[in-house]
């Protein structure tokens, strides 16, 4: 099984930004353990601050693997054109955030990209990703 993980903006500084709300492990250490946790997955890895490097990755990733995890950060709250891509295409998209959206400025409570996902994991730090990869196995097996 192959799934892509996706990190949109901003996300490339975890471990460094704000580390109250983040956490202060980098991405790339996560990912290596989560790789070890789940040695029969193939996890790929791809951030881009740049808003058609990820539509673009959107389209690649659904058509190339098994399902997609997508921390699109603020384009989550604004991107039309990322939700497209997601219902764009066949592979299944859990939508992920690091912290609770819901606990935080008002303008994060509305996703664009809800809807057309197969769900939603917020609040639960990193481990976020962890969760998402879980539903999207067990999506895989039905």
């Amino acid at each position: 099984m192959t799934i892509q993980i996706i990190n949109g903006p901003n996300l490339n500084l975890l471990g460094s930004r704000e580390p109250e709300t983040y956490g202060r492990q980098s991405f790339e250490a996560y990912q290596e353990a989560l790789q070890k946790a789940y040695p029969a997955v193939l996890l790929s890895y791809y951030q881009s601050n740049v808003e058609g490097e990820l539509i673009n990755k959107i389209q690649e990733a659904g058509y190339g693997s098994d399902g997609i995890i997508l921390n699109a950060g603020g384009y989550t709250h604004t991107s039309v054109a990322i939700r497209d891509a997601i219902k764009a295409v066949p592979a299944p998209v859990v939508e992920v955030h690091i912290s609770n959206v819901h606990a935080r400025e008002e303008f994060r409570h509305r996703s664009l990209l809800s809807a057309v996902c197969l769900g939603v994991i917020a609040g639960f730090g990193l481990d976020s990703y962890r969760l998402a990869l879980e539903a999207l196995l067990k999506t895989n097996k039905k």
